[in-house]
């Protein structure tokens, strides 16, 4: 049965209307619920990051709303060989997986780190005397800058599509960033009122995405080209 360009919307169950920000709130929300990390379906997160890739992308929408094609595969570019595949095919999608990783994922990557790998030096600092104005502004300045950094992360995750054959991999990158993102929102609740289980979840959030950073840096291995 053919497909309507309002499947993916019925996916993340956002109307054809819906804005960016209202799709990505319901994809962010439906991926935290249904990631096999939290006991849910694999079939189930294929499906969201495939409308999320599709929706997120203004062309790549737009080919998909008019019926020009359902946002799987990136129209052909101009300067083309022919419409059919050709012998090329397989070394364009090399070409194109090794470009995504060297423009979106190696400085996502550089900047998480950035953010992560300084964190328990300053916690280490904060913790000799969180009272301490001194050493809660050098934290709270620790936390500024890596709100800045995650800033550029979203706009270099957003600023290329994952290729179709690396989607898993760019669904993790996505969940890594999430995390950081949230553990950074929890740290500044705690700085605000030095409630100690904002601090204790900013920390297990910051935890786990060391771990899925570094299984990402496996996988990108296994990538390798």
């Amino acid at each position: 049965m053919a497909r309507t360009p309002a499947d993916h919307y019925a996916t993340l169950g956002v109307p054809p209307g819906a804005t960016l920000a209202e799709i990505k709130a319901a994809y962010r929300a439906l991926v935290k619920r249904h990631h096999p990390d939290a006991g849910g379906d694999q079939c189930t997160i294929l499906a969201l990051n495939a409308a999320w890739e599709v929706l997120r992308d203004r062309d790549r929408r737009r080919h998909y709303d008019h019926g020009a094609g359902l946002g799987v595969v990136a129209p052909p570019r101009p300067g083309g060989h022919g419409s059919g595949p050709g012998r090329g095919a397989g070394a364009a999608s090399d070409e194109e997986l090794l470009g995504w990783l060297q423009q979106v994922y190696v400085p996502i990557d550089r900047l998480i780190g950035q953010v992560i790998n300084p964190f328990p030096a300053q916690l280490r600092s904060l913790a000799a005397d969180p009272y301490d104005d001194d050493l809660m502004e050098a934290f709270c300045s620790f936390l500024e800058q890596s709100r800045s950094r995650m800033e550029k992360v979203e706009a270099l995750y957003r600023s290329r599509a994952c290729p179709a054959v690396a989607r898993g991999f760019g669904l993790s990158l996505y969940h890594c960033l999430s995390q950081v993102q949230d553990a950074l929102v929890e740290l500044e609740r705690y700085t605000m009122g030095y409630v100690d289980s904002y601090l204790h979840d900013g920390k297990e959030m910051l935890r786990e995405a060391r771990q899925r950073r570094s299984r990402l840096k496996e996988e990108r291995r296994r990538l390798a080209l």
